[in-house]
């Protein structure tokens, strides 16, 4: 099959993809197809390879600064979005998503104070939040993998039971499942957190990854949101997770929190990953639609190769990531699905039980890859449950 050159997942061969040296290809033996962590197979957008080699080579290699991050966020934000909320003067630089979360976190609650969290989620909000000394409390998604009111609202009172300040860490798209929050839904989460004094903080990592049919709606700009704070990255959109960089945005409401923030929180991210993320946001547009375009043909291809040769395993095309939620439950193999199809089937994906309550059985599937990759890969899993084939 020819290589689609208008698709960036299509550009690279898996010989030229094994010569990376990122935790994705190096964490298994060269004969596993890696599907597992949240790495694209795709080349890195022209504007941001210039971008960063103009810095190299003017040697702009120093400390992280300025307000060029947050101006290219809130342009960006303005012409995708059609919202205005990410304000020069409410952001602050971060080392990446999940230690801008850990910093507010800091801000907003003590020691000993609970986190709400959808399960099943990113496995590091828990790891994060349970190393800070803050203790998790589960609202599970409802069967069809949107926040269930019920089980927040229970959450938000067993968190503030005691007079205890608490969080409500909110992935927006979700993952694993892909899902996008409406704004009805978010209104409501707004709403009712504010109810039970619960600060509302927002991974919007995967806001640029939406795909057809559904629509991103920032937290910051629902009504009731005005406390809350978004922490936002190009890395996983632009495939930029090994230059490191990210911004906190705070409601009108959050401000005076996040002035707080500990002048040495700037010292992590790193200046060449604020060019890189800035040049994304201001000039890969057209890259990012392209990818964008070639994961809307991969999840209806997964579909299509799970019906015909998976059919028992259940997967809801996501309304946004790329990754799939795969429950393999029906395949009666427990917690051990991952395992099969790593060990029979030379295919690494990542276990569910990670991801907490409603994980165990399911496996996530990286479909950021070519279709052909794609398709190999499931028909590995299929001979890992059936050797015979």
């Amino acid at each position: 099959m020819a290589a689609d050159e208008t698709n960036p997942l299509c550009r690279l061969s898996l010989e030229e993809l094994r010569l990376r040296t990122s935790t994705k290809w190096t964490a298994y033996p060269p004969d596993v197809l890696p599907l597992w962590v949240a790495e694209m197979d795709a080349p890195v957008a022209e504007p941001v390879v210039r971008a960063v080699t103009r810095a190299m080579e003017r040697g702009d290699t120093g400390y992280a600064g300025g307000t060029e991050y947050a101006r290219a966020l809130d342009a960006f934000a303005r012409e995708r979005w059609g919202w205005d909320g990410v304000v020069e003067e409410r952001t602050a630089i971060m080392p990446d998503v999940m230690l801008g979360v850990v910093e507010i976190l800091k801000l907003i609650t003590s020691p000993g104070d609970a986190v709400v969290v959808n399960s099943p989620v990113y496995p590091p909000f828990y790891a994060f939040v349970e190393h800070m000394d803050r203790r998790i409390v589960e609202a599970p998604l409802d069967e069809a993998g949107r926040i269930d009111p019920a089980a927040l609202e229970s959450a938000c009172r067993e968190a503030v039971r005691g007079g205890r300040r608490a969080a409500y860490l909110l992935c927006s798209p979700h993952n694993p499942t892909g899902t996008v929050h409406t704004a009805r839904e978010l209104a409501a989460v707004a709403e009712l957190t504010a109810g039970h004094g619960v600060r509302v903080v927002v991974d919007e990592i995967h806001a640029p990854l939406v795909l057809s049919g559904a629509r991103f709606v920032p937290y910051l700009s629902v009504p009731g949101a005005e406390s809350a704070f978004s922490l936002m990255s190009a890395s996983k959109a632009w495939h930029l997770a090994g230059l490191k960089a990210a911004l906190a945005v705070a409601g009108p409401g959050a401000a005076a929190d996040l002035a707080r923030l500990p002048g040495e929180v700037s010292h992590g991210p790193s200046h060449v990953g604020v060019i890189a993320h800035t040049a994304a946001l201001r000039h890969g547009g057209d890259w990012l639609d392209a990818v964008l375009a070639g994961l809307d043909e991969n999840r209806r291809l997964l579909a299509d190769l799970l019906a015909r040769q998976l059919p028992e395993v259940g997967y809801a095309p996501p309304e946004a990531t790329y990754l799939a939620w795969l429950d393999c439950r029906p395949l009666g193999l427990g917690d051990t699905a991952a395992s099969v199809f790593l060990e029979h089937g030379r295919v690494a994906l990542t276990g569910g039980a990670g991801f907490g309550t409603g994980g165990a059985g399911h496996v996530r599937l990286n479909f950021a890859t070519s279709p052909e990759v794609l398709t190999e890969a499931v028909g590995r899993m299929r001979k890992a449950l059936d050797p015979a084939l």
